[in-house]
């Protein structure tokens, strides 16, 4: 993670917006108290984006239930065996 401030920003835009695309880094532009400006690159928005919508989504929220009480299930039923 990179941080600056506005004025070096401006300075040197290219350099920390090749580290933001090429390296994906993020970028912290401090902008004073309390206030400042996050950069990613399109790519990592994307990816953030699309977990988001995984995430929030109904059926996979029914799907990841289901996978949690199978193993919930197998726990249990692993442990029975252990104890015979």
């Amino acid at each position: 993670m990179l941080t600056t401030t506005i004025s070096d920003f401006r300075k040197d835009i290219k350099r920390y917006l090749d580290n933001v695309t090429e390296d994906f880094e993020t970028l912290i532009i401090n902008r004073g108290k309390d206030s400042g400006v996050v950069v990613i690159s399109l790519d990592e928005y994307n990816s953030l984006n699309a977990t988001q919508h995984e995430l929030s989504s109904k059926v996979n929220e029914k799907r990841l239930d289901s996978a949690i009480e199978k193993l919930k299930n197998k726990s249990s039923f692993q442990k029975d065996l252990l104890d015979l």
